[in-house]
């Protein structure tokens, strides 16, 4: 009944109806003591009607928010007499036509025809006032009405914003200059753009002795480069001379580190113990990545230094990869000399790399087309076909294989190569007596004993057929037990893949 009659509630029925779940009714409650205050406020208090759905509680509501009221709006109010009201909302307008005018002046824009208050102009410069930035529709509205001046108002103004919130955030709150038109704000944008300036931005702010802003820049970027680490990039000359420059060795350090346990990765040589970027292993892996041909002593160490940990079994880290990229350098360096000299040592030396490379195909595209009755010098003709034999050896030609050793002996009788391919040649045929007679002959000649046995051990590993492969084995381990005790693993090998 009160709220029916536009009287107030008490705080203790307010609390009431909150207690008791009437949150709708408090709500219409609390419209209607606003409304009775607007009425107060805009002296309305002889409108008798103080519900929440009276045009008049609409009318208060756009005056409390200065909003304009439509010509309906307005007539409403003069028909039911409430001339008071009517005459502060004409202040309210008078109010803002007055701000309206100001702001066409201080932005101007005065050569706008449309002066009233529902023009988009008046939202837009209220809007450039407050320091809000245009949006794309409000600037294109200003070229299509040709108000270049407001434009560069409205600009200008967001640049002396974004100049200020600059020198604020790269300590340059004690410059005296503070228009967006110097200089420095350039500098200052594109700092905040990028993470490096150039050297004649630092060398500006170096004269004006911002040395906290070189701070500043100086960090994000040595920031930017730590990132670009961690993400697994690698640091260029330039980057690298920088760091140096400006006492920066912990990142170079760091992109050290990390480009060695790639570089460890990529070669399949992770397991290495010594991750200092300072080891020579990371020398090392850095010439192979570059192609670069190692040194003597480079090569020594690889083929001395071993991976301790248990499941290499004390690997040698001239293995796998890294042999293979070391012999295609080398590959490449000797064909490169043979086009550059036409000396076909290289050739000869160009193959045997091939063929260690695990690349007998390309050994024997470099051998190909020799016309051998044109090289004098029958040390190289056998050179040459004993790594051609080889070569076919590889790839399991043996017939052509067994040709080119023996016409190899054939130009060169004392050298125990092509013998030692020859015996080679047996082995993978299983004629192992044969074999034995030509690894005889070879060791006469000077050979190894040793090379022997690494030749006869590539046959049992690369062995195809596993009772082939058992028969060589049992044929070594009755032979010679201890001599031969390494193709026992084989042997296990061999009886695991038939479980």
């Amino acid at each position: 009944m009160k709220l029916e009659s536009g009287n107030l509630l008490t705080d203790s029925e307010v609390k009431w109806l909150r207690a008791n779940g009437l949150y709708e009714t408090n709500k219409i409650a609390q419209e209607v003591k606003l409304f009775s205050q607007l009425k107060s406020k805009y002296k309305a208090t002889q409108y008798q009607d103080s519900y929440p759905d009276s045009p008049l509680y609409q009318i208060l509501k756009k005056l409390e928010l200065t909003e304009s009221l439509s010509n309906s709006e307005y007539n409403w109010l003069i028909n039911n007499e409430l001339f008071e009201t009517a005459e502060i909302f004409q202040q309210q307008e008078s109010v803002k036509e007055t701000h309206f005018a100001q702001l066409r002046d201080k932005y101007q824009a005065n050569r706008h025809s449309d002066l009233s208050l529902s023009s988009p102009l008046y939202l837009i410069l209220q809007n450039i006032d407050a320091n809000k930035n245009l949006g794309e529709s409000e600037i294109k509205w200003l070229e299509q009405q040709g108000l270049s001046e407001t434009i560069s108002s409205a600009q200008e103004l967001k640049e002396t914003r974004e100049f200020a919130a600059l020198r604020v955030k790269y300590k340059v709150t004690h410059y005296e200059d503070v228009s967006p038109k110097n200089h420095l704000y350039k500098v200052l944008k594109r700092l905040d753009l990028s993470n490096q300036l150039g050297e004649q931005d630092i060398n500006f702010l170096k004269k004006r002795k911002l040395s906290k802003t070189i701070e500043i820049a100086n960090n994000k970027y040595a920031n930017s480069l730590k990132l670009n680490i961690e993400s697994g990039e690698t640091l260029n000359e330039i980057e690298i001379e920088w760091l140096k420059n400006n006492g920066r060795e912990d990142i170079i350090a760091l992109a050290q580190q990390k480009h060695f346990a790639a570089l460890k990765s990529k070669y399949d040589v992770l397991h290495y113990q010594d991750k200092s970027h300072t080891s020579l292993l990371y020398t090392i892996l850095q010439k192979l990545e570059l192609k670069e041909r190692l040194e003597a002593t480079d090569v020594a160490w690889l083929q001395e230094t071993k991976i301790e940990e248990p499941q290499y079994q004390g690997t040698k880290l001239f293995s796998g990869k890294i042999r293979i990229t070391y012999h295609t350098i080398e590959a490449n360096f000797y064909q490169q000399e043979f086009q550059r000299t036409d000396n076909k040592w290289n050739l000869a030396n160009a193959s045997s790399h091939w063929r260690k490379a695990d690349e007998p195909k390309q050994a024997l595209q470099v051998t190909n087309n020799l016309q051998f009755d044109k090289i004098k010098e029958n040390k190289l003709k056998s050179a040459l076909l004993t790594t051609r034999g080889g070569a076919f050896r590889d790839v399991g030609k043996l017939d052509e294989a067994e040709n080119c050793a023996r016409k190899a002996i054939e130009y060169q009788p004392k050298s125990h190569h092509p013998y030692t391919l020859m015996g080679a040649i047996c082995f993978e045929r299983h004629q192992y007596s044969d074999g034995e007679y030509w690894f005889q002959e070879a060791i006469k000649r000077g050979a190894n004993p040793r090379d022997m046995d690494s030749e006869i051990k590539r046959v049992v590993k690369n062995a195809k057929d596993e009772n082939k492969r058992r028969e060589v084995i049992e044929y070594l381990l009755k032979k010679d037990s201890q001599r031969y005790a390494w193709a026992k693993s084989y042997l296990k090998k061999s009886s695991d893949n038939r479980k």
